[in-house]
């Protein structure tokens, strides 16, 4: 498996791990959801984070998810989430994954870090951690950890730690924060890959804004794949009409507590997965979320006939 470098593009889906109505892990969706993936436009995969609910899964189950989908993923580069509350942790699964053919390790900030020192050093031992070679995705989301790193800080740590080769950026609102990195390697800072999350709701911007592409899920990756492709052929206008027939359906997954339920939804309608089933604690749309989800479907299909 080729490494994660800093001048990854393009879209690295954060997959979903399927489950059977019993809360299993279902191995046979998890190859026709890789492969799904990879047929609408996918450059690479996430596996085990936050919409992957790598939090539900035990250690064992983690390597064998990863695996399973580094197996199935062939040449593709497949990037695995380890952030847990301790760097044993994150450098017991590092160590396995990275054995296993990944092509690099996405970690967050634990909450309880407060202050700028923290966050810096934090990063640094996971670097240590993980030892020196292995390429590190900084996941940026305080929204879901409640830490929030400083431009300032951000720059220190690419200045110091150059394990970390990309950024995955879901600061919100944070769009100022991809032009000032920008503007910091126009000065002479080394370039990182910038991906961004948050389910693409703001991916035109992020793409206009100097980003490299979309590191998120949504039932439709091809949305994903044809915004970034064609922002940075800079076709700005295609892109946007394309992510407007899309974005009722990526709002309405942006509810908290509900948006991986819509994703397994229409990842199942679609025939991706098996089933939709969400690992407890978690449960599936009720009947007047599923009436939604499809109304906005039907819309959705209707606008990108017209698009066409």
């Amino acid at each position: 498996m080729t490494l994660l470098t800093t001048d990854a593009k393009g879209v690295y889906v954060i997959s979903v791990t399927p489950f059977t109505e019993t809360g299993a892990i279902d191995f046979d969706s998890l190859d026709r959801v890789v492969d799904f993936y990879f047929e609408n436009g996918a450059d690479g995969l996430t596996i085990l984070g936050m919409m992957g609910e790598a939090p539900k899964l035990t250690q064992a189950e983690s390597r064998a998810v990863a695996r399973h989908v580094i197996k199935r993923a062939g040449t593709k580069p497949v990037v695995v989430g380890v952030s847990a509350p301790g760097l044993a942790a994150i450098g017991e699964l590092g160590a396995a994954v990275m054995d296993i053919g990944a092509a690099g390790c996405m970690v967050t900030t634990p909450g309880n870090l407060k202050t700028d020192p923290q966050i810096h050093r934090y990063f640094a031992q996971t670097a240590e951690t993980l030892g020196a070679g292995v390429p590190i995705v900084l996941q940026d989301f305080p929204l879901a950890t409640g830490v929030h790193i400083s431009d300032q800080v951000l720059g220190q740590i690419i200045d110091d730690v150059p394990q970390v080769v990309m950024l995955k950026h879901e600061d919100w609102p944070g769009l100022p924060k991809i032009t000032t990195l920008r503007q910091a390697e126009a000065k002479g800072r080394r370039h990182i890959s910038i991906l961004c999350g948050n389910g693409g709701v703001f991916l035109p911007e992020e793409m206009a804004r100097g980003a490299d592409g979309a590191m998120t899920g949504f039932g439709f990756p091809e949305m994903l794949a044809d915004v970034v492709r064609l922002a940075r052929a800079g076709e700005m206008d295609r892109a946007q009409d394309i992510f407007d027939a899309y974005l009722p359906l990526v709002r309405y997954e942006q509810q908290p507590g509900a948006g991986l339920a819509v994703r397994k939804y229409v990842l199942a309608k679609r025939g991706a997965i098996a089933c939709d089933a969400l690992r407890a604690p978690g449960t599936g749309l009720a009947p007047e979320a599923i009436v939604e989800v499809e109304r906005l479907l039907a819309r959705q299909n209707k606008r990108l006939k017209e698009l066409n």
